[in-house]
């Protein structure tokens, strides 16, 4: 499916190839390790990757390391696992940019000689101000014609360590009129005299992303730089460094929409606010967006790649409704998946008429969508848990669940009548039903005349393993204003005496389940132990999604 669908990158890449521009497809994802991934960067990971697949070309995976203040081996690490998690194969092909720092030394080395950049004093406040606005030119900086030897000597000198963080930087020598701000003559270098993760304390200057970005693609021979609309301003100055430089036949920079969610926020400074303020359970809290997150809730790599799919690329900007994401979710889990019965808020039951001590065996499928997912057996036995909503003292009219005098059906089981209704002497709060069974009703037994609305799911008392559940909600809330969303108090809720049929007893952490009636959970990775599961849910059954 992923091979036949095709959007306008494609047919700029087509184009190339039939002209000759290009005799390859070569493509590269280039995160910042400076956080955990998003469902954006799945956007991105999943469109690198197969538009290479599509065209028998290579996908690289280039850490974009030129940031050391802000940068981490654990976001490296966390970010390697999310590509393969999603199922995608960089190969032998893993890069950094700090392994391009001596060329990149070099070739700004070039453009100095060339006359194409120059060292500057100026302050970053005072670079800014010069700058000029979107309506007014920028003014050139005093030290903007120094000489080629004066900008040498001071830009060996910054490499060497002479200079404060902030008191220098390299710009290019552009145009400071220029209509586009990013090529009134950018920074190139900068000076921090910090630890790099990969090359240690060997560099006390550090590249900017708009220099080592477009130099890092032609080392590696990369056709096609796909990236997101943000940096549709810059690609004149990606351009402007591959031709100063002189690399033949450079990589094109083709920019499309970026993955915008409702109900998610995916700045990473807002997400990385969110766990530094313990607002959250870390980057993998299964409410955030991160792909880590998705992963721990439950999410499939199938899933996500269909909603990427679905949600085509785009030249403009556009928000996607979650329900999208939740539908591509269920579409993927509803065959695949058993259905079991989970009582999450249980209320006790004894059918007063069961022999006590019987214990019956009742064959169950395991997937009424998927016959060949095959059956279990589930006991039933005299006292068992229902849901607690699921039953009123005095219902409306059309409450079609169990009541006083009423009956219904237990799933897979008989039908029960209502009898007796105890409740706590001193709350009134209801603890226990009495209700009586009829062995005739058997499901699955032919019995006539009788027909019953409701049908409930439930739970041996005797044989129910215990676990805790937590059902999340949107971790941030629309504003109907159409200003900032703003952060949901209620967003996770834990249930912590829910009674689940025993078929579940040897659950592992990732193990999905249907919850009859719930939703999709999952077992959870990170709290579930032997002694205790822990479920996530996924997403609940019902689809608002058209």
């Amino acid at each position: 499916m992923e091979s036949e669908f095709t959007n306008f990158i494609h047919d700029i890449i087509e184009k190339d190839l039939e002209e000759g521009v290009y005799d390859k497809v070569h493509t590269r994802f280039p995160p910042e390790p400076n956080g955990y991934l998003h469902i954006g960067h799945a956007k991105a990971i999943w469109l690198d990757f197969s538009t290479a697949e599509k065209y028998n070309g290579l996908c690289n995976l280039r850490f974009d390391d030129t940031n050391p203040t802000k940068e981490d081996i654990e976001y490296v690490e966390s970010i390697k696992e999310d590509v393969r998690w999603l199922g995608f194969d960089w190969e032998d092909r893993l890069y950094y940019a700090s392994s391009y720092f001596d060329q990149l030394y070099e070739y700004a080395i070039q453009l100095i000689k060339q006359g194409d950049a120059y060292v500057d004093d100026l302050s970053a406040d005072e670079i800014r101000e010069y700058r000029g606005t979107l309506t007014e030119p920028g003014k050139d900086s005093p030290y903007r014609n120094r000489s080629v030897e004066e900008n040498l000597d001071l830009f060996i000198r910054m490499k060497n360590g002479e200079f404060p963080d902030g008191s220098r930087v390299l710009r290019a020598k552009i145009d400071m009129s220029s209509p586009n701000l990013n090529m009134r003559d950018p920074v190139l270098y900068r000076i921090a005299h910090v630890s790099h993760h990969t090359t240690g304390d060997k560099w006390c200057i550090y590249p900017m992303y708009d220099y080592a970005h477009p130099i890092s693609d032609a080392i590696e021979g990369i056709t096609h730089s796909i990236c997101t609309l943000e940096f549709e301003d810059h690609r004149p100055l990606y351009n402007w460094v591959l031709e100063k430089i002189g690399f033949k036949n450079p990589p094109k920079q083709i920019e499309f929409a970026r993955l915008e969610v409702t109900n998610m926020v995916t700045s990473k400074r807002k997400l990385r606010q969110l766990v530094e303020e313990n607002f959250v359970d870390g980057w993998d809290d299964p409410r955030m967006p991160t792909i880590s997150g998705l992963r721990r809730r439950g999410y499939t790599p199938e899933a996500l790649k269909d909603f990427c799919l679905r949600t085509g690329v785009a030249k403009s900007k556009g928000t996607v409704d979650i329900a999208l994401l939740e539908h591509c979710i269920r579409e993927d889990l509803k065959l695949k998946e058993p259905r079991i019965m989970a009582v999450l808020n249980p209320l006790k039951v004894v059918i007063t008429n069961y022999p006590e001590g019987q214990i019956e065996m009742l064959e169950v499928e395991n997937n009424p969508e998927n016959p060949e997912m095959g059956t279990r057996q589930v006991p039933f036995s005299r006292v068992i848990y229902i849901e607690r909503d699921d039953f009123m003292e005095d219902p409306p009219k059309k409450f079609f669940r169990l009541s006083p005098g009423k009956e219904v059906r237990l799933k897979n089981a008989y039908f029960i009548k209502c009898e007796e209704v105890i409740k706590d002497e001193k709350t009134g709060e209801i603890i226990e039903l009495h209700c009586t069974y009829d062995p005739a009703t058997k499901s699955g037994s032919g019995f006539e005349g009788r027909k019953v609305k409701g049908t409930l799911h439930w739970v041996s008392a005797d044989h129910g393993i215990n676990a805790e559940v937590r059902l999340y909600d949107y971790l941030y809330i629309e504003d109907e204003a159409g200003g900032e969303p703003k952060l949901n108090p209620d967003s996770l809720k834990i249930l912590t005496n829910c009674i689940i049929e025993p078929s579940i007893a040897n659950a592992k952490p990732g193990d999905r389940f249907q919850f009859l009636r719930h939703g999709y959970f999952c077992v959870d990775t990170k709290y579930s132990t032997e002694e205790k599961l822990v479920f996530n849910r996924i997403v609940s059954l019902r689809s608002s999604w058209k």
